[in-house]
């Protein structure tokens, strides 16, 4: 308060600071972060990386499961599968022969196509030591068996009538890798004579045993490879809606003498199961992103701090002039805030990148959900409060006349 003139009235004149808008608190705040890029450049980096990471796994999680709910309704949930199970003994269990047609003759079933298990080797030629199989399987397969299971042959075609009977066989992918036979026409050993390669399959996803498998006509199996002509796995479509009501009594049709004795399963639930499996995972790695991101704050308040003590002079000054302590602390919360926007919107951009370069990879969609770009913005913003609070309640309480004295 000052006195007013002796020829004017008797009032005084009340002085008040002068207001300031958002537009001159963003000016301020922006005015920090111009005149020190390179420290503004790496604190934001921190905040950028915690971003990035936590969009990163949010969305190459997403993408994932939007890549297994594609494959599953290309492929179709309607699939069963029959093997057999454990005796209360241990011993090896066995599916009846008649187990495919008892299984055919339920009402909701559409297809039902078998494999059975041989004990004939497979090999690159007859020179490969017996030993060396690579883990590979030799089975015999129905001609119905490749749409039941959704497979697809990708070179060559698949068993038919001219061949299941003949010495031909299908490769499955992982067959054809470790034997290194890729091409119709060549010749591979299996069960002690030759059998010539009609086609190589694709990876099967909904039975992964068959891409480790060399797969003979049904016939031919019983001719050459001595095989008894008894299922050892029976893969079952099934009406969508009925898909319980058959898993239900599968066991009991496919072997009714003893039904505790045969195991039944749905594959899309191993597919299921594997994403749920991944989704543990990925919380892990956005806790990790987290702790990134905590890091990247305490950076952001670091810079600040040390700002507040280089830049005493110019606190004092803007306090001699008239800046209220509100002012100051405003002043410096919004460039600790515009410090972690620039990191949130940077990580933002990098995380939705790296998401879109990783599914492109793999042929999967790319997916980065919404929320987990308004929780990363989010988190910024009050990473940013926090970490600029200290700093900003430091320099208001500053006298003029200390601030001035400088460092």
């Amino acid at each position: 308060m000052i006195p007013a003139p002796r020829n004017a009235p008797n009032r005084r004149i009340t002085l008040r600071p002068a207001r300031l808008r958002p537009a001159d608190v963003v000016r301020l705040g922006g005015t920090g972060l111009r005149t020190r890029p390179l420290r503004v450049f790496l604190s934001a980096l921190g905040i950028a990386i915690g971003v990035a990471a936590m969009i990163a796994v949010v969305g190459v999680s997403g993408s994932g499961q939007a890549e297994v709910d594609r494959r599953l309704d290309a492929l179709g949930t309607d699939l069963l599968r029959v093997a057999p199970g454990a005796a209360p003994g241990g011993q090896k269990t066995r599916l009846p022969a008649e187990a495919v047609r008892m299984i055919d003759r339920i009402p909701p079933v559409r297809e039902v196509a078998a494999t059975g298990a041989t004990d004939a080797k497979v090999y690159r030629n007859e020179r490969i030591a017996v030993g060396r199989t690579g883990s590979l399987t030799v089975l015999a397969a129905e001609d119905g068996l490749l749409p039941a299971v959704g497979g697809r042959v990708r070179r060559g075609r698949w068993l038919d009538a001219a061949t299941e009977r003949y010495p031909a066989v299908v490769l499955g992918a992982t067959a054809a890798q470790r034997l290194d036979v890729h091409t119709p026409g060549i010749r591979v050993w299996i069960g002690g004579r030759w059998f010539s390669l009609v086609g190589v399959l694709d990876p099967v996803p909904l039975a992964p045993e068959l891409d480790g498998a060399a797969l003979v006509g049904w016939p031919a199996a019983r001719t050459y490879l001595r095989f008894d002509g008894r299922p050892s796995t029976v893969y079952v479509r099934t009406e969508d809606n009925a898909v319980a009501a058959v898993r239900g009594v599968l066991a009991a049709t496919a072997n009714p003498a003893k039904p505790g004795e045969v195991q039944v399963s749905r594959p899309s639930d191993a597919l299921a199961a594997r994403e749920v499996t991944e989704s543990a995972l990925s919380g892990l790695l956005l806790g990790l992103g987290g702790v990134a991101l905590l890091v990247g704050g305490v950076g952001v308040g670091n810079t600040m701090v040390i700002s507040v003590l280089e830049r005493r002079p110019e606190i004092g000054l803007r306090r001699a002039l008239g800046a209220t302590r509100g002012q100051i602390r405003t002043q410096f919360v919004t460039e600790s805030l515009l410090l972690s926007v620039i990191g949130g919107f940077g990580g933002t951009v990098l995380g939705t990148l790296i998401t879109a370069a990783y599914a492109l990879s793999r042929g999967w969609p790319t997916v980065v959900p919404v929320w987990a770009t308004a929780a990363g913005v989010g988190a910024t913003l009050v990473i940013g409060m926090l970490a600029g609070l200290y700093p900003a309640v430091r320099a208001s309480r500053l006298a003029p006349t200390v601030a001035l004295s400088g460092p």
